[in-house]
């Protein structure tokens, strides 16, 4: 049978179009498989976005890290200074001052290095930062935010603060009564052994503590617990002040602690608010917590002392401030401002049984209370923080952790730093005891630190 030419011509157009199409449907369905592929090779071959830095969380860590200073000059040294005799007014602002001289060069030579080197040690960052090599004013330190950086310098300066105080806190324990040359020699040597591995354990993303998971804003263990440990080693090796128990030992200048203590409490939003390392919202949320965290805490203070004594005084307001700050200090950008007012109402309660009966219980003569206020108050506010960090507590629930798995790393956390720092603190006292010793004498002390070490009066009659 003859097939016409129309239908031949036809079918031939229609074996074409199928064959172009079954072609089309080819190409498009490699294109299909090939575009991740090709994407992915050209996502891998782009320069990775440039890090970010802002001029507002520059500005905000400058402000954050001259606070700090302040804390400590004059801050704390007019704190204590009240808080002892007036004839050994000037040894503790002496004190305060030097401790905070001796650790800024200490830090530049190798402080930072040991504490945020490069090495990757659980224990130490290494020498590899020693006299800030490899540091310029271009280098970059990374923040919590991916991406966002603010210069290591500023950095480097921010945590210096933190060595400063750390150790100035320390000498509130066995005020007027240690030589000063013995201070400064235990100030090199505990920052160097004591302070630099531990604020590495906990800060450093290499180390030990870090990595299980602990929480601490801005250093309930690497700061509080620390000093009130070392405080208590100190004031036990030491013994107790001549004419402890008898003579009038009353501060001499509340006027001036108070002033000090509001000092503290100022310069606590650069420590506490300061350590988000940008000025955001969790800086705010530190902020607000350290308001309403030392608010609790002085009302919770002074509420004990009108039941226990019948009168509220301003030794008691102050402490309470203190131990309120203390207390939030690990917690200040994990917990909620109520949650943050909790905290800090416990704290103050536990503190104030340590000095009140504690301390006078077991007969130790913890000169300004530092182990009981920064020593208990950090250790109530670093297993607090793993309570109150709980998204039903109005915390915001950082990490993946339980309640329960939580307060255990805190406790861990806590473990490591009360044992490193007690055994490191009491060998460190024994050497220099052994090397220039600890005591005045009876006489020098007698008389006066003032007077005896440093050739000059705080008043004039």
């Amino acid at each position: 049978m003859q097939i016409p030419t129309s239908l031949k011509t036809a079918a031939r157009t229609a074996l074409v179009g199928t064959l172009a199409l079954t072609a089309l449907g080819t190409v498009m369905a490699f294109a299909q498989e090939a575009a991740p592929a090709a994407a992915d090779a050209a996502a891998a071959a782009a320069p990775a976005p440039a890090d970010v830095m802002e001029k507002g969380d520059v500005a905000w860590m400058l402000t954050s890290s001259l606070l700090v200073l302040f804390m400590a000059l004059p801050g704390l040294a007019l704190f204590y200074g009240g808080l002892v005799r007036a004839k050994n007014m000037l040894s503790v602002l002496m004190q305060c001052t030097m401790i905070v001289a001796l650790v800024i060069v200490i830090w530049t030579f190798w402080g930072y290095s040991m504490a945020f080197g490069d090495a990757p040690s659980p224990y130490w960052g290494g020498l590899g930062k020693a006299f800030l090599a490899g540091v310029t004013p271009e280098s970059m330190a990374a923040t919590f935010t991916k991406g966002v950086v603010i210069p290591e310098y500023v950095f480097i300066v921010f945590q210096m603060t933190f060595a400063c105080i750390t150790p100035a806190l320390i000498v509130g324990a066995f005020a007027e009564r240690i030589k000063f040359s013995a201070v400064l020699l235990f100030v090199a040597l505990w920052v160097t052994v004591v302070y630099f591995p531990i604020a590495h354990m906990v800060w450093d993303s290499d180390g030990l503590i870090y990595g299980w998971g602990a929480l601490d804003f801005a250093g309930g263990t690497v700061v509080h617990i620390n000093a009130g440990i070392a405080a208590l080693v100190g004031a036990l090796v030491i013994g107790k002040r001549t004419g402890y128990g008898k003579d009038n030992m009353a501060p001499h200048s509340m006027t001036l602690t108070m002033v000090g203590a509001s000092i503290l409490w100022v310069g606590w939003f650069g420590f506490n608010a300061g350590s988000n390392l940008e000025a955001n919202g969790g800086a705010a949320l530190a902020m607000i917590n350290t308001f309403t965290a030392t608010a609790g805490a002085i009302l919770a203070w002074v509420i004990i002392e009108v039941v226990a004594r019948g009168k509220a005084s301003m030794l008691g307001a102050a402490s309470g401030m203190v131990a309120g700050l203390v207390a939030v200090t690990p917690a200040a950008g994990f917990v909620g401002p109520v949650g943050a007012i909790a905290l800090g109402a416990i704290a103050s309660v536990i503190c104030y049984f340590f000095v009140a009966v504690v301390k006078i219980k077991l007969g130790y003569d913890d000169s300004l209370d530092v182990f009981g206020i920064h020593g208990v108050g950090g250790i109530v506010g670093a297993l607090g923080t793993g309570i109150f960090n709980a998204e039903s507590l109005g915390g915001i629930g950082y990490g993946d952790m339980s309640v329960g798995a939580q307060v255990w790393t805190q406790f861990l956390a806590v473990s490591v730093t009360v044992i490193w720092c007690g055994v490191g603190s009491l060998v460190l006292y024994k050497l220099v005891d052994l090397l220039v010793g600890l005591r005045p004498t009876v006489e020098a002390e007698r008389q006066g630190l003032d007077l005896t070490s440093h050739g000059e009066v705080a008043y004039h009659s």
